[in-house]
């Protein structure tokens, strides 16, 4: 049986939550961001994309 390796996708912090919404700033904590120029490497899938459109206007996504 094929191991199907998942896309990543890197995600950068390109501004900071202050002022923003406390749903914004729970959804940087569990993207594991948490301050402006942090970048992660994570799995591509809906549910992490789903959380990227609620701070899109603090990040930077880019494909691997």
């Amino acid at each position: 049986m094929a191991i199907m390796s998942e896309k990543k996708i890197r995600v950068t912090q390109v501004r900071s939550v202050i002022g923003g919404t406390q749903k914004q700033k729970a959804t940087i904590k569990a993207l594991g961001l948490g301050r402006p120029n942090h970048k992660v490497e994570i799995g591509d899938n809906p549910c992490t994309r789903g959380q990227i459109r609620v701070v899109q206007h603090l990040v930077r996504v880019e494909e691997l």
